[in-house]
């Protein structure tokens, strides 16, 4: 199966492919959508795939292999914790209590906080879907 990034320009060559070898427009723009149609049934099994293996995922009552996911989240939720509330607690305690001048460790969030949005975006999503009752979300 063809990673999903690259589609777009093999979608945009086969386009310009059609066009060439199929001199009728209509029956060009027939070839183009089944060949999209044939695309997109493709990318659906794919994303259902990928279902199939996180719910598999899920259900292991192997550590490693289910909990992944909660580790990333509680890694990113340590690190926002640290940056947004222990540190500055602790540069206080340290400077009020014990006149400490120093540096505390910095933390570069930005990869954290990409992966903790977009968590949070999944998870903001998924209840979503509950609310609505779509589907496949019980």
């Amino acid at each position: 199966m063809i990673p999903l990034p690259i589609l777009g320009p093999i979608f945009s060559i086969i386009g310009t492919v059609i066009d060439r070898v199929i001199p009728d427009k209509a029956a060009a723009e027939r070839a183009k959508l089944e060949f999209a149609a044939v695309s997109q049934a493709q990318e659906f099994q794919l994303v259902l795939k990928q279902i199939e293996t996180n719910l598999e995922e899920a259900k292991s009552p192997n550590w490693f292999v289910a909990g992944w996911r909660p580790a990333v989240g509680w890694t990113c939720a340590f690190g926002l914790a640290y940056v947004a509330v222990i540190e500055p607690l602790a540069r206080f305690f340290a400077s009020v209590v014990f006149g400490y001048e120093g540096e505390f460790p910095v933390i570069d969030t930005t990869l954290t906080m990409q992966v903790l949005l977009g968590l949070l975006g999944l998870a903001g999503m998924r209840s979503f879907e509950k609310f609505k009752e779509v589907e496949g979300s019980h």
